[in-house]
């Protein structure tokens, strides 16, 4: 309930701040003087709205969209010793980390991945391919189960959809700004929006789109840490430290792009910058350092 009020007050916030701060500059003065008649404040309203209300939608349809992009099947009913112990682990850790028990399932893929979603961390989902209960050993499992359960307890989730919402919330602005721009004052068409507007916007959107996401990665790669020492306190540094390596010795089946940056790896991109998780090398370092801190 706190992260939905700081989700709605984040999204009141940007708004104020966003008007505000056009107004101190004088940006609807300058657009005004050069033959537009932008309404500073109602484009502001609905950025926001499209902004946070995209991402909003998005968390909130989670859990829905996982299970059918991945195909995973929800443990109800335990059936083999396998999922039995898949179920008690996860019953075990979400009572360490205080956290309601999240659904728990298996996804049909060869591949060696995990992921963790969900609207709140006592509505959530934690999910595990067969590829990763075929071919890790018991404490490896309990490990990457550890970190996704991390995710969940300190809230990922809503942090990442409330930084999307910000950029979501510039991008749609500044490109209607600048396809206004373009429109009134470049094109000098006053009679509605014309065709240099909608070009205008979608092309500034698109840029601005792909430049943005960066923002959202950094985080992600920040929270990937952050997971990972929470998986290392619930299974141990070395088990912890071992699933990354045998991660790192196979290539990476990509989760679907909505579900990537709450997985335990994926191939990340050509650039460093889009990548939603950080380099296996670096966070079997971090761990190392870590585990040599406390011994």
């Amino acid at each position: 309930m706190k992260r939905i009020m700081l989700f709605i007050m984040t999204n009141i916030a940007i708004m104020v701040v966003l008007s505000i701060t056009l107004r101190l500059l004088g940006v609807d003065s300058i657009l005004a003087e050069n033959g537009s008649d932008l309404n500073i404040q109602a484009l502001v309203i609905l950025s926001g709205v499209i902004g946070f209300g995209g991402a909003f939608i998005s968390l909130l349809m989670s859990k829905w969209m996982a299970k059918r992009m991945t195909g995973a099947v929800v443990i109800t009913d335990p059936s083999t010793n396998v999922e039995k112990w898949l179920v008690s682990t996860v019953t075990k850790q979400a009572k360490i980390v205080g956290i309601k028990m999240p659904e728990v399932a298996i996804f049909p893929s060869s591949a060696m991945n995990a992921f963790a979603t969900g609207a709140s961390k006592n509505n959530s989902l934690m999910a595990v391919s067969q590829g990763l209960l075929d071919n890790m050993a018991q404490g490896e499992i309990e490990a990457v189960v550890g970190h996704e359960m991390s995710h969940i307890a300190n809230g990922d989730m809503v942090t990442l959809t409330l930084i999307q919402g910000v950029v979501n919330t510039f991008v749609v602005f500044l490109s209607r700004v600048v396809g206004h721009i373009v429109d009134r004052v470049i094109l000098k068409n006053n009679q509605g929006h014309g065709i240099g507007y909608f070009v205008t916007v979608i092309v500034t959107q698109v840029v601005l789109s792909i430049l943005a996401s960066t923002i959202v990665m950094y985080f992600s790669r920040k929270r990937e840490f952050i997971a990972d020492t929470g998986g290392a306190d619930l299974a141990g540094h070395q088990n912890m430290i071992n699933a990354l390596k045998r991660l790192g010795q196979v290539e990476p089946e990509a989760l679907p792009e909505q579900m990537a940056a709450f997985g335990i790896n994926d191939k990340g991109g050509i650039m460093a910058l889009f990548s939603s998780h950080p380099p296996i090398e670096a966070r079997i370092a971090a761990l190392e350092e870590r585990a040599l801190r406390q011994s």
